[in-house]
This record gives structure tokens, sequence and C-alpha cells, in this order.
């Protein structure tokens, strides 16, 4: 039996797993269009969308392969299924992140408090979820210049933007999904921690950007200072609070490994704040050359610069084990490689293919054109090759398969630029230069991507 000759269905049924009544209910719930009612029809529309970008004389043929790479084992993004293909005026794209700025409407370059809420509300009803960086709006309490009033702080905005996505549907009768950012430095990251004690901001997923310099504090049982850009009011100046050589304004002061401890304790009692190291994303981030990452998608596996995109598919590992639960049982590197390879074509076809809520995030991905290629199944797929996954034996098993992912993404999205040109803001010296990522792929790979350039400026993203 040839995997490219068979449907899924005809497969989990030779291998004994017929397909569960749940899953055959997800499917028309929410992929399933007009007379759809298997997920083989599903694959048929999203393949011949994602065609319809190649030359006219190649849309058959990549029509097949792109099916064929579905049946195999790639998983798209819910937005593609659900919406390629079909006459929704909806983004194929999962998540986005957008800039919040300090100021109720736009100042200068910084996008204002609602001007960014009215962009959230267009980007959640076309489908995708938001994250966004709070750190620019000036903490509670602070002065308002012009005013008798002081801030209220970012929490109180962000209950605005909490109410919007709850009132907001998205595109295929779902809600809306964000995902909150503070930094570990904000004189309100106190409040944000605990902002879901009482079960509020119940849509949104909170994150704490950390530094290095935090963790260093941490470690070291350091005082840690609680700061600003924006000016206190003139009671707080009176009660300690004082300005840095660096023009930022220091709020107060706490110990570090206290807050922690909060932090600690918050995730212990409801699994939130989580914590997103900044520094050290923005060090491994291929472009940190020409951008910066102060934020992620809501489920929190893709950084992403202001208006970046989260285009996304995953590869279900278990369908790479021959022989599977015997002592024979063997992962197939070579499938996996095709799969990706034929997966990071159809990622990056996405991006030509997609309805962009706006503008703004239409020219960032053709500027970069990432993609995330992720994979799925872990634990089944070492559970079928007999390996424990918390075994050296196991874990030597989940590296190596990352690395061929990884590799063979890579070595995909060099051929397509060989193709179709790279990225547009592709350097090569300052992309491969350390410390980032693709400083670190293996020499061939590096002095291919140095020779022709990379389709993608990221091709990984595992949830």
């Amino acid at each position: 039996m040839k995997l490219n000759e068979v449907t899924m269905a005809d497969q989990l049924t030779a291998a004994g797993m017929p397909p569960q009544a749940i899953a055959e209910e997800v499917l028309l719930e929410k992929y399933a269009k007009g007379g759809e009612r298997t997920g083989d029809e599903v694959r048929r529309r999203v393949a011949r969308s994602l065609a319809a970008v190649e030359a006219p004389e190649q849309r058959g043929v990549w029509e097949e392969s792109f099916y064929r790479a579905q049946v195999g084992g790639l998983i798209l993004g819910g937005r593609i299924n659900s919406a390629a293909g079909t006459e929704l005026k909806a983004t194929l794209i999962n998540c986005f992140v957008q800039p919040v700025g300090d100021s109720i409407s736009n100042e200068g370059d910084e996008v204002g408090i609602y001007a960014a809420l009215n962009q959230a509300a267009e980007t959640m009803r076309r489908g995708g979820g938001v994250g966004y960086d709070f750190s620019r709006i000036r903490p509670q309490g602070a002065y308002v210049k012009g005013t008798n009033s002081r801030a209220s702080g970012p929490l109180s905005y962000m209950r605005v933007f909490d109410q919007s996505c709850e009132t907001v549907e998205s595109a295929g009768a779902r809600r809306g999904a964000q995902m909150g950012v503070l930094r570990c430095d904000h004189p309100d990251v106190e409040q944000f921690i605990h902002a879901k004690d009482q079960g509020s901001l119940r849509n949104f997923n909170l994150s704490i950007a950390a530094t290095d310099a935090f963790m260093e504090a941490v470690l070291s049982d350091g005082e840690w200072e609680l700061v600003h850009r924006a000016p206190p009011s003139a009671d707080l100046i009176a009660a300690d609070a004082y300005r840095r050589a660096d023009g930022l304004w220091v709020y107060s002061k706490v110990r570090a490994v206290e807050l922690w401890q909060q932090i600690m304790a918050s995730t212990y009692d409801h699994a939130e704040p989580g914590v997103v190291f900044i520094d050290t994303i923005n060090r491994d981030n291929n472009l940190s050359y020409c951008e910066v990452i102060e934020a992620t998608n809501p489920c929190g596996e893709e950084p992403l610069p202001a208006y970046g995109c989260c285009d996304l598919g995953s590869i279900n590992l278990s369908r790479f084990v021959r022989a599977p639960f015997t002592a024979d049982a063997q992962f197939d590197f070579v499938g996996l490689r095709a799969v990706v390879a034929v997966a990071v074509r159809m990622l990056d076809n996405v991006l030509d293919v997609t309805v962009w809520p706006l503008s703004e995030q239409g020219k960032e991905a053709a500027a970069k054109r990432r993609i995330g290629l992720g994979f799925t199944g872990l634990g089944d797929a070492l559970l079928m090759l007999t390996l424990r996954y918390d075994a050296e034996e196991g874990r030597a098993m989940a590296g190596g398969i990352a690395r061929e992912m990884r590799d063979a993404a890579y070595r995909a999205s060099v051929e397509l630029a060989k193709e179709k040109g790279p990225f547009p803001l592709f350097d090569g010296e300052q992309y491969l230069a350390a410390p980032r990522f693709a400083s670190r792929l293996p020499d061939a790979v590096r002095e291919a991507i140095r020779r022709h350039g990379v389709r993608n400026s990221h091709l990984l993203a595992i949830a």
C-alpha cells in the first residue's frame, strides 16, 4: 500500500485505527463547507486553493502534491482548512501581533490605544487572534500631561480589549483569542500577575516579558526597579520615585525573587501568567537586524514583531512510524523530509492566497514571508517506536526528528528562493551572523542560504 495512492481513512482502517466519531463531528462543525462531508473533500479544496498561485501549467501537479502531503501527515492551521477555497472573506492566518501605544489616539508613529482596538476588532472579525505588548501604556497613577487626572494603567485598557473580544465574533462562528504581554519591569506588573485571580480577562492569555537582567536579579536575590518612560504624578515623586540617568522613571523597587514567587504562585493557582524570555527571543531572532519582538501570538508558540503573522501547519509524527509497537518499529525520516518540503511550499503560498485584515499585516508578511511549521504527536510516535518519553533514547529520537525537520524546512526554503526569489529583507551576512538561530544551522545549509538566499525568514514554530 503506497502512501500517495490511498485516502487517510483507508490508511487508518488498514492500521486497525478507524476514524473516531468525534473527529468527524469536529470536521463538520469547524472546517467542512457546502456539501463537504469528509476530510478528503476538505483537503482537496485546500490543495486546489493553495495551488492556484502556481504557474498555470503546474497547478494540477502541485494540487495533487498538496493533497498527498495532507494525507501523508500535514495538518494545516485551522484558518487555512476553514477558509481556503471558499467565498469567505476571512484570513487564512491564525494569529497576529499588533502594536499598542500610550496615547488614546495615534501620535506620530505610535498606534493609539483605541486605534489598536479598532485594528484588533477587524483582525478578529476576519478570523485572526491577536497578541499585544501593553508595556508602553503608562502605569496607574502616572501623570497625564494637560489634564488634572492620573493614568488608569494598562489593565484598565486590557479590560476594554477583553470586552471587545467577547463581543466581536471571529469568522467561522468562534470567539477571538488574545495574548497580553507586560514587561517584568513595568510598575503595574504585580497587578498584571494577579489580574486573573478573580476570573477577569477571560479572553486573554497572559505572559510576563522576562529580561536577562531580571532573571539575574532573581538568582542573586537582588533588588528590582519598576520603571516607565512616563513620569509619575506629583505625590508619587514625593514618595521616593525618581528619574534615572537613562530618562526612565523609577516608580518603586521590589525584591526580584519575591516578584518571581508571585508569578510562580499565580501560575500554580490558575496556569497564568506565562513567562516569555524576551531577550533570548531577540538574540535568536533571524531578523534581529531589522525588527524587535515584544509579544507573541495568543498561544505563545510564535514570537512576532508588530503586524507579524502566524502562518501555521504541523506534521503528525505518528504517521511516519513503520511497524509500530514492534521490535522492528522505525521512523520514516525520508517520508518526513518529503512532506516537510511540500509543507513549506504550501505555507509560503498561503501568504499569497490569504485575505489580510489590515494592509500593515500584508506588507509585513510580504517583506519577510514568515511561516511556522511544527509537529504534533511526538508522544504517540515515541510510544509507537517503543521508546519512553522520559528516557535518553526517547530524547535522542525527539532531537533527531526535530533536526531533520529543521534542516528539511530550510533546504526547501532555499529551493523556493532559487525559483521565486528570497524574502525582500534578506541580507545573507546579517541573517547568518551569530548568535541568530540561522547561524547554528549545519554548514551545508548555511552555505546554500549564503549562495541562493532563503524564501522565508522564519520556518519553524513548535506549539
